[in-house]
């Protein structure tokens, strides 16, 4: 064990490149290698792998950011070699990864997440200026307001979807940018690096997979988690409704129920059960996907699944009033239209959640088929376990340049990211714009930084930020179904302001929301999908 101890000392001090052809019987190594994308066995680049192995290895290293050292094993050593593994596996000095960026290289920008604020970063980011990485467990950003409408087959799934390679097209194209399928575990500020572990669902024969990425300027937009108030059983039985795979399950799970009751000999009991749709939260994303739901019920179920048409219903709960934040009007429109398109809203709060029914805290039972969970998002787990200031509710805490205070050139924002208190301003509420918005100020903050060579790590001392990071609503949305929508346009919930109703508020949504989809490849997939939905109606199939 002390002669491991020795040779792992070694490997650290060692940081210079070396050359050396070493056979089997008388090395113990560690190599390193380039990739994006697959691992090859030659070196091109800065993003270097370590492993062991006990084969024949012929290696050069001589690009910029590759660091190793041959160490030579000396007779009877191998046993202590292996004893010795199972500690070597947990030191820090074998992590893959990118190295820092050295005097005249570009520097390094990460980004942690693909959301609506990294993907607004990313896409104005300047690459000229910078190298930018991007580290998330989807390759995609979601367009969340319309995700609800992928549930029931009135778009379909790619129409929401935006790879982040379109957004961005540096992460493909230029040679020191890179996207990882990752997720991040763990922050060093001091270091100025990522810890990650891959996203591989079995595709690589060592699991977990752990890399670190070195940053020169480090942006967390990491998102947030639904919220379940730690009610027994949500996660277990409950759907959430904020990526593409939620949507794909809820769509998979309605139709199967659908299908399932048309068999012989299901009791009536159980046939309501299956086909009872519960929704959890009166937020906009409730009230859309109960207003999509029961469009779908109106056009297409009752003509396609005739045997059972008059068993399948709607409910939405919730605590308070539905659309808390819209005007009184509007809430007051919404009511009577879920209402009358046959939604059964209730006011009530979920004390805990069975595989078959929900117990409400009056001790009320409500079985169902179907549960969707939408009560809003709180801080991940990941956001808790990092060591940085904390805002009201849990967030990240961060000044008005987005700068999270006490640590160098880390960045915050999104729904993961939260004013700090001592900075007088209010927490901004998780929405898409808040989110768009703060991405624009922090990528133009950043271009700005480039250009008077403040990008590197601890250069940024001395350069003047510009104003602070405002915050203007511009108003909300929300579809209830049976082409009728909401549009409030007040700035605060207690301002005056425009606020419509009714066909040509759905008209307003569905041409703004049309015209914030990022691509024109999405744009067209969506105004084909709905044209194809209201000649033909929506599709049925079930697959998967």
């Amino acid at each position: 064990m002390a002669l491991a101890r020795i040779a792992r000392s070694n490997l650290r001090r060692s940081g210079v490149s070396v050359g050396s052809n070493v056979h089997e019987k008388n090395m113990f190594n560690e190599r390193t290698y380039t990739t994006k994308g697959s691992l090859p066995s030659h070196v091109d680049g800065p993003f270097s792998y370590i492993s062991r192995n006990k084969e024949q290895n012929n290696m050069n290293f001589s690009k910029r950011g590759i660091t190793g050292t041959a160490f030579h094993q000396l007779p009877n050593t191998q046993r202590v070699v292996e004893e010795s593994e199972s500690e070597f596996e947990d030191d820090p000095t074998r992590y893959a990864g990118l190295e820092a960026t050295k005097p005249g290289e570009k520097p390094r920008v990460v980004v942690l997440g693909t959301g609506w604020a990294a993907c607004r970063f990313l896409k104005g980011l300047d690459t000229r200026i910078y190298d930018v990485v991007c580290i998330s467990p989807r390759n995609h950003m979601v367009f969340t307001p319309l995700l609800a409408s992928t549930c029931v087959g009135t778009l379909e799934f790619r129409s929401v979807a935006e790879p982040v390679g379109r957004i961005q097209d540096a992460l493909a194209k230029e040679p020191n940018s890179y996207f990882f399928l990752a997720s991040c575990t763990g922050v060093d500020t001091n270091k100025h690096e990522v810890y990650c572990e891959a996203v591989t669902n079995g595709g690589l024969s060592k699991e977990p997979y752990q890399f670190k990425v070195a940053y020169d300027k480090l942006v967390i937009a990491a998102g947030a988690e639904p919220l379940t108030f730690g009610i027994k059983g949500v996660k277990e039985h409950a759907f959430f409704l904020r990526e593409v795979y939620h949507a794909q399950e809820i769509r998979k799970r309605l139709l199967l129920n659908l299908m399932l009751s048309e068999n012989p000999g299901i009791s009536e009991e159980e046939k309501k059960r299956l086909l009872h749709c519960v929704v959890i939260g009166g937020g906009p994303t409730g009230v859309e996907f109960s207003g999509e739901l029961s469009d779908f019920i109106t056009r297409d179920v009752r003509e396609r699944y005739t045997h059972v048409k008059d068993y399948i219903h709607v409910t939405l709960i919730e605590a308070n009033e539905i659309l808390s934040s819209f005007d009184v009007g509007l809430r007051q429109y919404a009511t009577k239209h879920l209402t009358k398109s046959g939604v059964c809203l209730m006011r009530g709060v979920v004390k805990e959640v069975h595989p078959q029914k929900i117990v409400l805290s009056d001790g009320t039972e409500v079985p169902y088929g179907l549960l969707v969970w939408s009560t809003g998002v709180g801080p991940s787990e990941f956001v808790k376990t990092l060591n940085l200031p904390s805002s009201p509710g849990g967030r990240i805490g961060v000044d008005g340049w987005m700068r999270v205070p006490s640590v160098e050139d880390v960045f915050a924002l999104g729904d993961c990211a939260g004013f700090l208190e001592q900075t007088g301003r209010p927490v901004l509420p998780a929405l898409a714009q808040v989110a768009e918005r703060q991405g624009k100020f922090l990528v133009e903050l950043f271009n700005k930084i480039g250009k008077q060579n403040g990008g590197k790590a601890l250069s940024a001392d001395g350069i003047t930020l510009g104003e602070q990071f405002v915050y203007k609503h511009m108003g909300s949305m929300a579809s209830v179904g049976a082409y009728k929508a909401l549009v409030d346009l007040r700035q605060s919930k207690d301002a005056k302001g425009l606020s419509l109703a009714g066909f040509v508020s759905w008209l307003i949504w569905r041409s703004a929301y049309l015209t914030r989809v990022l691509s024109w490849r999405n744009r067209f997939y969506v105004a084909v999908n709905w044209g194809t939905t209201f000649v033909f109606g929506r599709d049925n199939s079930r697959i998967g």
